[in-house]
């Protein structure tokens, strides 16, 4: 652990928390913010943090169809992260109701792109971009009340949570799920096995990453969502989570 990690660490606990891990397209956001409302928890998207800087660095990119698949610039994605004021905002009259803010800005309509995906997963890897962005996740969460979402949560930002989950689903149901979201988006979709090897490349690249890689705490509790509805899928984080608490 670095000095980093250990002086965010300090920072303590006012409430309870429960980190929720995983990789993308396994339900994980829809059900943390289905289990957050159904605990009276706040929701904090970690992932949409990352996202949003993805999206700031495309915007200064130039126009390059390649842009994204060939993304590596840590300088300017380091300069943002400690430049921007990202924060989350509630309004119930938007889906979804949890919103992220950059300077201001709502971003949350623009950050689920499969470009702002690519480069969020190579972003997420800078250790300068990591480190501007540990802090504000471990104080987000530690007023305690607080659902965290992500891929690292319960092993790096919060190995204290009071509650781990680490989600889990097949690459075929999970590119499935993903097109329904675009297509649902009115976005342009790409092919099924398009889809699927983005996925399956995220994952290589999410889980063999050096700084805080994808990783399953050895605490957590695993719920494979594959052939379960989201219903059920809330119903249990609920039951094991009334459990804990």
């Amino acid at each position: 652990m670095t000095d980093q990690e250990d002086s965010v660490l300090a920072i303590p606990k006012l409430g309870p928390v429960i980190a929720i891990d995983g990789p993308a397209g396994t339900g994980k956001s829809t059900a943390t913010r289905r289990l957050a409302d159904a605990l009276g928890f706040v929701h904090i998207d970690t992932g949409a943090l990352y996202r949003a800087i993805a999206y700031l660095v495309l915007e200064q990119m130039p126009e390059n169809p390649n842009g994204a698949s060939h993304f590596n610039d840590e300088e300017t994605a380091t300069r943002i992260a400690r430049s921007v004021h990202l924060e989350f905002r509630r309004n119930p009259s938007k889906n979804p109701a949890n919103r992220i803010f950059a300077n201001g800005r709502d971003l949350t309509d623009f950050i689920r792109t499969p470009e702002v995906s690519r480069v969020s997963s190579r972003v997420s890897a800078y250790p300068p971009v990591r480190a501007a962005l540990l802090g504000l996740q471990r104080r987000l969460g530690c007023a305690g009340k607080a659902i965290l979402e992500g891929r690292d949560i319960g092993t790096v930002i919060f190995p204290d949570a009071d509650v781990k989950f680490f989600l889990s689903a097949s690459p075929d149901e999970r590119a499935k799920r993903r097109l329904i979201e675009l297509e649902a988006a009115g976005a342009d979709a790409p092919s099924f096995e398009e889809v699927k090897a983005q996925i399956i490349e995220r994952d290589r690249s999410d889980s063999t990453r050096a700084i805080a890689p994808l990783k399953k705490a050895a605490d957590a509790i695993e719920i494979n969502t594959s052939s379960m509805t989201l219903d059920e899928v809330v119903l249990t984080m609920v039951k094991l989570s009334h459990g804990k608490l």
